[in-house]
């Protein structure tokens, strides 16, 4: 049985300095049952990391789907590598690279005219709506899906403290593969919208014709487009999901699928929308960074020249049509569903048989976990990923998910616990 005791020891003298232990809240010890999880990750290679204790897993996290290529992919290492032993890191004016990478993006995805960078999504999507309501001269948002931890967005979850009502009652939310819902925000409040911004997939695919009558609403109502584009873009498609859909917005955003986990967003659309980043403020001093834009130079041309999103498809098709055979043969549809696109799917859980999906939840993590596999219960694949690492998920599949349906049916889920249950929280998505 794998221990965690490393692991835990350094997550009590993390608090002690860090909130949480973690800079980021999907890494933190929220999403992670104490006493059946890893905390803390030392490295990882491929598809592969090792945590502090010194177990290896199968990565299905990748970051939090940043890492699309693996962890430690060479091309991308070497010209990190090549950049700063040969150049540097930051400098007083622009590097060459900063255009390069531009260029690369303005040839890959559909509405990129302009390009501008930033560090994290929450940059882009922020730069992006500062952007909008520059050019609309307008206040108002519609957003549907995860868009960042900034004011204009999070003021509109449960995870608004902080954050002044006036900028809270500026943002409103609207349903996904909803039309109406949209249309009835937009008419409320005549012109006063400057953006849409949702996320053009996350769980769900879009209905026929529901992200066309996203644009025409935005549109129609003078407001304009933004696809959040943070996970989609480089891994649905090269374009990303505007590509895949055949709609291209007037903005997109851009961050996880970019570099390969090196830190850098981006912000693309159009021409004369894009000109006004002259005039708002969006500067950044590390915007320029030289090592991340290397690292996507990289990216992005290993994702022209080899079959990256063909490969991430393939093993993520495996994943979901495997994981939905097991589902079947054990009749435990009522307890797991698969939702999602190949590259980026989802193990849905819900209440079922007298047990809470938070209680199914952490059942499903401990027992993946001491077979290897680092899971939150979403697939991010990499083009690391084997074939062998999709099968292997699998056969863990084909024990843990019929032994969650034996404990259910016996009324045994928790005893077959080693630890407290995952409490509802916060949910990005």
């Amino acid at each position: 049985m794998k221990s965690f005791q490393r692991s835990e020891a350094f997550l009590e003298r993390a608090q002690r300095s860090i909130p949480l232990g973690s800079q980021t809240f999907s890494k933190s010890r929220t999403q992670y049952p104490h006493g059946v999880s890893p905390f803390f990750i030392t490295r990882g290679q491929g598809s592969r990391v090792w945590d502090l204790d010194g177990n290896e897993y199968i990565d299905f996290v990748s970051s939090l789907c940043s890492v699309t290529l693996g962890y430690q992919d060479p091309d991308v290492t070497n010209a990190v590598r090549t950049q700063l032993d040969e150049s540097g890191v930051i400098f007083s004016l622009p590097h060459p690279l900063e255009t390069e990478v531009a260029e690369l993006i303005c040839e890959m995805v559909p509405c990129a005219e302009r390009v501008r960078f930033g560090k994290n999504g929450s940059d882009a999507t922020s730069g992006a709506i500062r952007l909008a309501r520059a050019w609309t001269e307008r206040d108002r948002v519609a957003v549907c899906g995860y868009h960042g931890w900034q004011d204009w967005y999070i003021g509109s979850t449960a995870r608004h403290r902080g954050v002044p009502q006036a900028t809270r009652e500026l943002t409103h939310t609207f349903a996904y593969n909803n039309l109406e819902s949209l249309e009835t925000l937009l008419k409320a409040h005549p012109g006063e919208f400057a953006a849409v911004i949702l996320e053009p997939m996350n769980v769900a695919e879009p209905q026929p014709g529901f992200l066309e009558g996203v644009k025409a609403l935005a549109h129609a109502h003078g407001a304009l487009l933004v696809f959040d584009e943070t996970i989609t873009g480089f891994r649905y498609a090269n374009g990303g999901a505007q590509q895949l859909f055949g709609v291209t917005p007037d903005l997109a955003t851009f961050g996880k699928g970019l570099a390969n986990g090196y830190p850098v967003s981006a912000v693309a659309g159009r021409a004369d929308v894009m000109q006004l980043m002259e005039e708002i403020f969006f500067s950044f001093t590390f915007g320029g960074e030289a090592l991340s834009l290397a690292a996507a130079k990289a990216t992005l041309t290993k994702l022209k020249n080899e079959p990256v999103v063909q490969t991430i498809e393939a093993r993520g098709r495996a994943v979901m049509e495997g994981a939905r055979q097991v589902i079947d043969a054990h009749g435990l549809g009522d307890i797991f569903s698969m939702a999602g696109h190949p590259s980026w799917s989802f193990l849905m859980l819900k209440d079922a048989r007298g047990a809470t999906s938070f209680e199914i939840k952490t059942l499903l993590m401990q027992e993946l976990h001491q077979r290897g596999f680092l899971s939150v219960g979403t697939h991010n694949i990499s083009y690391a990923h084997s074939e062998a690492d999709v099968q292997a998920l699998l056969a863990a599949y084909g024990d843990i998910l019929p032994m969650i349906g034996r404990t259910l049916d016996a009324a045994t889920l928790r005893q077959s616990l080693r630890c407290e249950p995952l409490v509802p929280l916060f949910k990005v998505r």
